[in-house]
């Protein structure tokens, strides 16, 4: 009796040259495609009905970007959420938006019990959006982040309870604080998809505490995101 095992693959890779995907079980079978023609490492997957790792990390090819990490054979590894940008690249920008810390957008923020919480920046590159924000803690007392919450909404219901409200997700998030002490402060770079708001709604941006009421929130418009600053790739390569 024949037996067809199946692989699931639900992550759309753009590596190039011969990708090879081997299925194991009793048989073996080989599905070979050729994607682009040209003269790299192949991509071999071997099932295993129980296997003695769940994890691999590809240290061959995932790394943190500085040259001295970078091997030899690495190649630039996509992923559909990011479009056509590399994840390489998307690491480095946060992180130079980051270092720079400079304050390109100066009026859009809030401030109760002790708390300020800032949009510092918004900039674009290659269809991705980069948000800038800094948590001041003027206070004695820690703040405990729980969640950030990034939703479109109707002008109108901004300050009450949204009836259609859509979410925002961020795709990837640079020096993401879970604690700001006492007379501190922590910033964060949030990358996510292009997107524009209608007329009639804004962006509501909600800093929520854990165990506590000081929660903060500021409204980003669609003319502050068609204001985005562009990013300079040789100045963060």
């Amino acid at each position: 009796m024949l037996m067809t095992n199946k692989l699931t693959l639900p992550v759309e890779s753009r590596m190039q040259g011969d990708l090879h995907v081997r299925f194991g079980g009793r048989l073996w079978e080989t599905y070979h495609r050729k994607v682009v023609r040209r003269p790299s490492p192949s991509l071999h997957v071997k099932y295993a009905s129980e296997p003695l790792l769940l994890n691999v990390e590809m240290c061959d090819f995932i790394h943190d970007g500085e040259k001295v990490n970078r091997p030899n054979n690495a190649q630039e590894i996509y992923l559909k959420e990011l479009g056509s940008e590399s994840p390489m690249l998307v690491r480095l920008i946060m992180k130079s938006i980051h270092k720079q810390n400079k304050r390109e957008v100066k009026h859009i923020g809030c401030k109760r019990f002790g708390i300020q919480y800032l949009l510092k920046g918004i900039y674009t590159h290659n269809g991705l959006l980069y948000f800038h924000t800094e948590i001041k803690n003027q206070s004695n007392v820690p703040f405990d982040v729980d969640y950030i919450t990034w939703k479109i909404v109707d002008k109108k219901v901004a300050k009450r309870t949204a009836v259609q409200e859509q979410i925002i997700l961020p795709l990837r998030a640079q020096n993401y604080a879970t604690l700001v002490p006492g007379k501190k402060s922590e910033r964060t770079v949030f990358t996510m998809a292009k997107f524009t708001i209608p007329d009639d709604k804004c962006l509501v941006v909600e800093l929520n505490e854990k165990n506590g009421g000081r929660h903060q929130s500021f409204v980003i418009e669609n003319e502050d995101l068609v204001r985005a600053n562009t990013i300079n790739e040789l100045q963060v390569r």
